[in-house]
């Protein structure tokens, strides 16, 4: 939801709902709780297409914890990447020690 809102602040909930393929009501609650870390500030604004809208603008604090967010997801996955290499090589010895073996 902090990439979506940082690359795309306009979006209505109903839109950020569509895009997360999560329902609206979780939507609103995440927004919320964005908003009471202080990750997220929202400012009211005026479309052409809507009287009455709102932008949902990352903070300071907000894209502190994009990043953090970010470098844990990629450190976790690097870690998954080494184990499931380490996982082909054995199983490659393992294989190729079978078919010496025939």
């Amino acid at each position: 939801m902090l990439r979506l809102l940082e690359d795309s602040p306009e979006l209505t909930q109903r839109e950020i709902s569509d895009a997360l393929g999560i329902s609206l009501g979780a939507v609103n609650f995440c927004l919320r709780g964005l908003v009471e870390k202080g990750a997220v500030k929202v400012e009211n604004f005026r479309t052409s297409r809507n009287n009455r809208a709102y932008g949902y603008l990352l903070t300071p604090r907000g894209l502190a914890e994009k990043a953090r967010l970010t470098r844990g997801f990629l450190e976790r996955r690097m870690t998954e990447y080494a184990a499931l290499r380490a996982e082909i090589e054995d199983l490659s010895a393992e294989v190729g020690s079978d078919a010496e073996g025939r």
